[in-house]
């Protein structure tokens, strides 16, 4: 009885130190894994937050595949149309996620996820004079002025934001009002209209589709084989 108790014991002292440096463990890898990341992003990039699911962490590092890795970047810096954009925020679930030895390369089989980029950022990465915000009922509302016969004309136009070729976001104009002056409408839309394609995410992201909401643009991603170091 005696020696069943003693036992006992040492198996939860031994349970406990485990779990201790299983925690321990994920913990530096953590850490790793985002340090990497916002070294891939560069120097001008936010911190990185990188969550490592499942237990116990040590049989997965063992084994050199994750069950799922959650990541948020901030101040991501992508570029469209030879311009930096700026993505507010980015987050991911990345599941499968194979590692190379001391995390130095780490690839997703699959990833979820969704980024937002401020209406203000949509408006420089336009290239046009215009500024951009949210024209409810998810909607883009895009201000812009156009010369017509020496005349400035200022006109505010409520667009519809979509995904075109999983890597480029198109505004366009549901309706310019024109006032029934020739070419008007024609003009706007040169100033109000674009498409930006976007470059620099992991590779493997690709964009699913675009919602405008009244905090930015919300972009849901969708990848595979998803680089996130190395």
């Amino acid at each position: 009885m005696r020696a069943l108790r003693i036992l006992l014991i040492t198996a939860v002292i031994l349970g406990g130190l485990f779990v201790i440096a299983d925690r321990l463990a994920v913990n530096y890898a953590e850490s790793e894994v985002a340090d990497r990341i916002r070294a891939k992003q560069g120097a001008t990039a936010g911190p990185a937050d990188v969550s490592i699911q499942g237990f116990p962490f040590l049989t997965q590092a063992l084994a050199k595949e994750l069950d799922e890795v959650d990541v948020t970047l901030r101040g991501v810096e992508a570029s469209t149309g030879g311009r930096t954009v700026r993505i507010s925020e980015m987050t991911a679930a990345l599941h499968d996620v194979r590692l190379g030895d001391g995390f130095s390369t780490a690839t997703a089989a699959t990833a979820t996820g969704s980024a937002r980029l401020s209406y203000a950022d949509l408006g420089s990465a336009s290239g046009e004079d215009v500024t951009v915000g949210f024209g409810g009922n998810g909607k883009v509302k895009v201000t812009g002025s156009v010369e017509v016969l020496g005349r400035s004309i200022t006109r505010s136009v409520l667009s519809t934001v979509s995904v075109v070729d999983g890597d480029t976001i198109r505004v366009r104009a549901d309706e310019v009002p024109g006032e029934g002056i020739p070419g008007v409408e024609e003009l706007v839309r040169e100033r109000t209209d674009f498409d930006r394609k976007i470059e620099g995410l992991p590779v493997g992201l690709k964009l699913q589709k675009v919602e405008a909401t009244a905090e930015g643009v919300v972009i849901t991603l969708t990848g595979s084989n998803v680089s996130l170091a190395g």
